[in-house]
């Protein structure tokens, strides 16, 4: 079974609270009590020996739980110090207020203190402009405090649509933005906790249930994740496997064609290594039969190992077409070491063929001198570069510093657009289809996948997931955590051969 945890947006969260206090089943103080006991649980679990708190709470529901907290570690034996700011006559966090015994000093950067912990409780879901002045200042504070910060819902300042620090730039963060050691967050994660800044300031995020996922909105608009630490099943695939299981099933008393195959272009003479290491890939991920497709002339060089591999040459578009009318059926990749001009002369006939397929690095380039929607099935692997050659409008969006267009939203215009799948490859690799589903894979951790052949790797493992029978995006999702899963489980020292090897080992250790 294809599995993540549910990603909501701001809108989407506050509908579910509303939904779940509407329903009468829970108060609003009620859900205030369950999130402030949750991160105070955490906080102890971290740091089991009491210690100094200093608490910095907010006007709104995210102050509200910031009182919970300093209550509930006092108890623990904790000292605490609060730093608050009026909440509203009458509201839920004014109740959260009242309840918390010790004093409250005026919530400014002059009141810091040295403690062994901040809790940040100041700005939460909803954000939309930047912090204010006197709250920039107290973040600059906690930017050189050399002091954990525990952050409550969000780091405050953090957009939790878009993943952008409000203020900044996007791109490389400020020394004066603070990092929190650990964020705690509630029923689910949030766009901005897994895009742009948003693991950078969260530190290790925890997503704490807190008794409404029973209210969650259904409908297009939600989010799945893909991020590796949330394994939560999402019905919605309707596959009764989880994803290692289904990796390692082979259909009992079948043949290779049970489990597709695979059709992997390959470039000229001395650029075929891109093409061999997809086709490797589709292979190890189960594709029953993978051939490598160079021209003539460069049939020589990929008489080498592995000889699992068929090879048949393809010098043009007329061949493309022979080879893709196999009754069998066949996944296309194209584009890994293919050359423009010559990924360019075939796309046509793999536009007609209408097979599902993949299109990666020079077939990319060579689609965006032609855009046009895809035939169904298809999946497009860009980088950033690759993304604003097709895409430019919107590719400038994704550069601008405004953060009112979230990268979710700028790859569902993408994948509408074109027809087809849409993977933007990065630390914070985001999923996309034309029906408006998304897919979020945030691993900014393993910088030592930003490597030669990786994307072809990364192409090819979808290949051959297509070729066994999956859905485009599910094809896409799955593809890309694997691809992350193996490179975490290397470690530095990668390279992209590294990565088809290891497939093997993480693919039967894994029961995600």
């Amino acid at each position: 079974m294809l599995e993540g945890s549910e990603i909501v947006t701001t809108a989407q969260m506050r509908a579910i609270e509303s939904a779940a206090i509407g329903s009468g089943a829970v108060s609003g103080l009620n859900l205030m009590t369950r999130a402030g006991g949750a991160v105070a649980g955490h906080i102890r679990l971290r740091w089991p020996k009491p210690g100094r708190a200093t608490v910095l709470c907010g006007p709104g529901a995210n102050g509200g739980d910031g009182y919970v907290v300093a209550r509930l570690l006092a108890q623990a034996g904790w000292i605490v110090r609060v730093l608050g700011m009026p909440s509203p006559t009458g509201s839920d966090a004014a109740a959260a207020r009242a309840r918390w015994s010790g004093p409250i000093l005026p919530l400014q950067a002059d009141h810091l203190d040295k403690p062994d912990l901040f809790i940040d409780a100041m700005l939460g879901t909803g954000l939309t402009r930047p912090p204010d002045a006197h709250i920039a200042d107290i973040l600059l504070n906690l930017a050189t405090a050399a002091c954990p910060i525990v952050a409550v819902d969000a780091p405050s300042g953090l957009c939790l649509d878009s993943g952008i620090m409000l203020g900044t730039k996007r791109g490389n963060l400020s020394p004066s933005v603070p990092r929190a050691t650990l964020t705690v967050a509630f029923d689910s994660p949030k766009p901005g906790h897994l895009l742009e800044h948003g693991p950078r300031v969260c530190g290790t995020l925890v997503i704490a249930d807190i008794g409404i996922g029973a209210f969650r909105a259904t409908g297009a608009a939600r989010l799945t994740a893909l991020w590796p630490r949330f394994d939560i099943a999402d019905p919605r695939h309707g596959v009764t496997e989880t994803q290692g299981r289904w990796l390692r099933k082979q259909a009992s008393g079948g043949h290779k064609y049970d489990h597709g195959a695979a059709l992997v272009v390959a470039g000229g003479v001395g650029a075929g290594g891109a093409a061999r290491l997809a086709a490797r890939a589709a292979l190890r991920v189960g594709a029953g039969l993978v051939t490598l497709a160079p021209p003539a002339t460069a049939m020589a060089e990929h008489a080498r190992p592995p000889d699992a591999l068929m090879r048949r040459a393809v010098d043009d578009a007329d061949a493309l077409t022979q080879a893709l009318s196999d009754r069998r059926g066949m996944v296309l990749c194209l584009g890994p070491g293919c050359g423009v001009a010559r990924a360019g002369m075939l796309l046509g006939a793999a536009r007609a063929a209408a097979r599902p397929m993949v299109l990666d690095a020079d077939a990319l380039t060579a689609l965006a001198l032609d855009v046009a929607a895809l035939p169904p099935g298809c999946v497009l692997t860009p980088h950033g570069g690759e993304f604003a050659r097709l895409f430019p409008d919107l590719a400038a969006k994704l550069t601008t510093d405004a953060p009112a267009r979230p990268k979710t939203q700028i790859l569902r215009e993408a994948a509408l657009r074109i027809g087809a799948v849409v993977v933007l490859k990065g630390p914070d690799t985001v999923i996309a289809d034309p029906q408006g589903q998304v897919a979020i894979h945030s691993d900014p951790h393993i910088p030592w996948l930003a490597t030669a052949g990786s994307g072809d790797v990364l192409a090819g493992i979808i290949t051959g997931l297509l070729a066994r029978g999956l859905c485009a995006f599910d094809a896409a999702c799955l593809g890309v955590r694997l691809h992350g899963a193996v490179a975490r489980h290397h470690g530095p020292g990668l390279i992209a051969d590294d990565l088809t090897e290891g497939l093997v080992d993480v693919i039967a250790g894994w029961d995600a």
